[in-house]
Order: C-alpha cells, then structure tokens, then sequence
C-alpha cells in the first residue's frame, strides 16, 4: 500500500483522491479474503462490484469510484489491462435536493457567529461547494472585479463567480484577521501554506506570501500528512458542517442539516428570481445543463408551477 501511495503523489493526484482510492483499493482486497491483487483478474473485479451494487446497495457514484480506483490499481500500478467488465450497475436513482426557503436562511443565519456565519452566507450567495469554500486563497477575492475565482474546483476546473457585495465589509476584515495570524506564524519560525501543482518549486517565496494563504485558516498549525512539513492549513469541513448542523437545529428547521444545500439554495433562488438556466449553470460550473435543471423542480411553487385547485376555490 505504501508503494501504490507514492505511484499516486508521483502523478500528481490530489490527497483527498489517494485517501479515496486507497479505501476502495482495502475494500476490494479484504473483500477477497486478503488476497493480493496481482493474483486476481476481471472476475474478481466484477464481483466486487456487484457485491457493492446489489447487496450493499450503493449509489451509481460509489460504485463508479469504486472502479476508477480499481482501474488505477491495475491499468496505471501494477501495469495489468482489465478490459470487457460485466457488472450490475447500481441502480439511478433521481432525488430531489435539499433547499432552504429565504426566511429558513435568515433564520439559520442569525444562530451563526463570526466566521462560520461568513462561511455560509459565501456559500448561499456565490454557490461554492464547501470544499470549494475551504480551498479558497486570499488572492481569490478580487474586489475590483467583483469576482471570486473558484480554483482546481469539481473536476479540477477553474471558473468565477459574482462576489456579494454586502458581504466586502466581512470579507475584508476576514483577510486583515489572516494577515495578523501569517505574521505571527512568521515570527514563531512558521508561515508556509501548501501550494498545488508543485508551484512551491516553482515559486519558492510565494509559500509564505499573504496572498496564498487561505482565506479561513485553521485554528492550529498541523503537520502535512504527505511531507510531514508544520504548516497552518484551512479549516477542516467537519467543523463547518457542526455548526451548520446546530444552526438548523436551533432554528427549528424540519429539514436535513446540509452544507451542499446552501448551494442547491443558491441556485433555487435565483431560479426564481427569473434569471435564466444557462447563467445558473455557468456560475455552479456544472458542465452538462441537465444537472442543473433539476433546480426547476423545487422552485417556490409545487407541482412544477401549476396552482392547485384547491387554491382557486
């Protein structure tokens, strides 16, 4: 496992993806009684898969990231074609999102505090994913175009987005709070930020630049699980997700606790607002239409927009 984790930092896969493939990669082994994978072929595979499709009852998703790091395993690591699988696909299975009305989100707001408010009201108010949030850099706010630039986001694609402007004042002192911590982790012989895409050999000074560092900073600095090197990284998503889960709570909103459906919000109510799909699409970088046009399902007024009877009456 050790080798197939450098064959995975050697291409240059990002963490959160070694971390994936290695889990399914356990799974796969342990699933076939610790048997190694040089001794099994596209019928061991293929059980594996209709194991996770039929009796686990997995998404069409897991099962396809359940592949993809199967298929690296043997095509990229160890050399082998796999080629002709016959599998179960999971079943497709069509949900609606999870979406807040405008008052759930003033509501839930107001039970949020300091940076997790500012965390959320982002998140409602430019659509990013809350890993996209996360990752964001000081150099990624742009207050003279209005934009913030969402980098290497879902499918490693960059895009932009429109930058509330009620939320500039926050925003500003969000990056003087990161200035003040940057030069104290200077002082205190720290200072470097994890730099994607090896830049930091490129750019050697920019690690301890204020620009690249992130835009919601940890509370500590930790070590990098990769190189060992302390560095201060961003916020980690379960402290987030806490705090979003005991705003709803608090607020008395019956409805799942969901960093994702500040963004389903997002996009719902600018759906109602009368702006069209296309620019909704582009500003979630969703690359196919299709997937946005689920939106249209839950806007404010059921049934796909037609009045009951009943409210005629």
């Amino acid at each position: 496992m050790e080798q197939l984790r450098q064959h995975i930092r050697i291409n240059g896969l990002a963490y959160r993806t070694e971390q994936t493939y290695v889990h399914w990669i356990k799974r796969f082994i342990y699933f076939h009684n610790k048997q190694h994978p040089k001794d099994m072929d596209a019928v061991h595979i293929e059980a594996f898969l209709n194991d996770l499709a039929i009796n686990k009852h997995c998404s069409v998703s897991t099962q396809k990231i359940a592949l993809n790091a199967l298929m690296y395993l043997y095509r990229k690591f160890l050399g082998v074609e796999v080629s002709h699988l016959s599998f179960s696909p999971a079943h497709t299975h069509r949900r609606l999102p999870v979406v807040y009305s405008r008052a759930e989100i003033s509501s839930i707001l107001s039970n949020l505090k300091g940076v997790h408010r500012l965390q959320v009201e982002l998140m409602y108010g430019t659509g990013l994913r809350s890993a996209e949030l996360l990752s964001l850099r000081v150099k990624d706010i742009d207050f003279e175009s209005n934009n913030i630039f969402v980098r290497a986001g879902k499918g490693d694609k960059d895009r932009t987005t429109m930058l509330p402007q009620r939320l500039i004042p926050a925003l500003k002192n969000q990056i003087t709070e990161v200035e003040h911590l940057h030069q104290s982790d200077i002082a205190q012989g720290f200072g470097e930020v994890y730099m994607p895409d090896a830049l930091d050999r490129k750019y050697p000074g920019a690690t301890r630049e204020t620009a690249w560092q992130y835009l919601f900073p940890s509370s500590q600095i930790g070590r990098d699980p990769r190189t060992g090197i302390l560095r201060r990284h961003h916020l980690h998503p379960s402290a987030l997700r806490k705090q979003v889960t005991r705003a709803v709570k608090t607020a008395g909103i019956n409805k799942p606790a969901k960093t994702h459906s500040f963004r389903h919000s997002f996009a719902t109510h600018l759906l109602e607002s009368g702006y069209d799909i296309r620019t909704i699409q582009v500003l979630l970088g969703h690359s196919d239409v299709t997937t946005t046009e689920i939106y249209t399902h839950v806007v404010n007024r059921g049934g796909n927009g037609v009045i009951s009877p009943s409210d005629r009456l």
